[in-house]
C-alpha cells in the first residue's frame, strides 16, 4: 500500500473533493486538522493548517499545498471522468494531451494539489 500527504486548505472541503469526485472512501477522520481516505491500495493523508505537518520549518519556510508532484489515478474512460469532473466546476492544469503510454489530464483538488487522471493506452 502506497500512502501519500498533501497539504489542503480545509480538511472537510478536501474530502468531498476526493469522496464524490475521486471514489474515495473516509477511513478516519482527526477534527478538522487531518483525514485519511482510501482509494483501493493507496492511503491519502489530507493535513489541514491544524496539522503538525503544516507547521514552520526550522529555517522558517512554511509547508504549503500545490506543487506539481502529484499521484496518479487510472481510469478506463478519461472522456466521462473529466466529463464530470468539469461539470462540477473543478479546476484543471492541463487538457487532455495524449502520450506513447495513454492520455493524461492534471486537475486540482481545491487546495490547488494536482491530481494526475491517466488512461493508459
Amino acid at each position: 500500500m502506497a500512502t501519500i500527504r498533501y497539504l489542503v486548505r480545509d480538511v472537510a472541503t478536501a474530502i468531498a473533493f476526493y469522496r464524490d469526485r475521486l471514489g474515495f472512501h473516509e477511513d478516519q477522520r482527526f477534527g478538522p486538522a487531518m483525514a485519511i481516505m482510501r482509494r483501493g491500495d493507496l492511503a491519502l493523508w489530507l493535513a489541514g493548517p491544524a496539522s503538525s505537518a503544516a507547521r514552520p520549518m526550522p529555517d522558517g519556510g512554511q509547508p504549503a499545498p500545490g506543487g506539481w508532484n502529484r499521484f496518479v489515478i487510472e481510469v478506463d474512460d478519461i472522456d466521462a471522468i473529466v466529463a464530470a469532473l468539469r461539470d462540477a466546476g473543478c479546476r484543471f492544469r492541463s487538457s487532455v494531451v495524449s502520450g506513447p503510454g495513454g492520455r493524461q489530464v492534471l486537475v486540482e483538488d481545491p487546495s490547488g494539489n494536482p491530481v494526475e487522471i491517466f488512461a493508459p493506452r
